[in-house]
């Protein structure tokens, strides 16, 4: 299966695809919408940069980006990055056996289930069609609905470090690591 096979795919109530430049605007206004942008960790988007970064990564051979459309309409988006585990002597079976897991969607969706929809399906990409073995996630601990939708799709808190990253308008806040191990996956 290819790269873009493997974006390309359908959820009960979502389609998921790599981002085209018609996407980028839309993509531009929720991400730099204030709800959005307050649990970011980047505040300041530069357009061109983003543009140039979201459709470059379709030939970037360890980003995985989507667009989540919804009747048609781009509502959000995800990503799983993969990296490389840690080990002795640089082992192979450390190599891109990891994924970071992220997501976004247009606060005009929110509360119906579909961040929740889009991480799982994230999920299914990262374990059934690009074989990881672990995928990890992180959220500002006031995030509430970002660890809930963690949490929903199984991944456990791994790590919570008291005031370790730093907020415009909140100063030094509490940050959260989550994880899950694809054979949690599997049961």
């Amino acid at each position: 299966m290819n790269k873009v096979e493997v974006l390309t795919r359908r959820t009960e109530r979502l389609d998921l695809r790599p981002v085209r430049d018609e996407d980028i605007d839309t993509m531009l206004a929720y991400h730099t919408d204030p709800r959005v942008y307050e649990w970011l960790l980047r505040t300041e988007i530069d357009p061109a940069a983003f543009r140039k970064a979201r459709l470059g990564a379709v030939d970037d051979p360890r980003d995985y980006s989507v667009v989540a459309e919804l009747d048609g309409r781009v509502i959000g988006d995800g990503m799983l990055e993969i990296t490389d585990g840690m080990g002795q002597d640089h082992a192979p079976e450390t190599q891109g056996c990891q994924a970071l897991l992220g997501y976004i969607l247009d606060p005009a969706y929110a509360g119906r289930g579909i961040a929740t929809e889009l991480a799982t399906e994230l999920l299914v990409m990262a374990f059934d069609d690009l074989g990881v073995r672990r995928v990890t996630a992180g959220c500002y601990v006031d995030n509430r609905a970002s660890a809930r939708i963690l949490e929903k799709i199984g991944m456990r808190r791994e790590e919570y470090a008291v005031k370790d990253s730093w907020h415009q308008t909140r100063g030094w806040i509490d940050g959260a690591s989550y994880a899950i191990l694809r054979e949690e996956w599997q049961r």
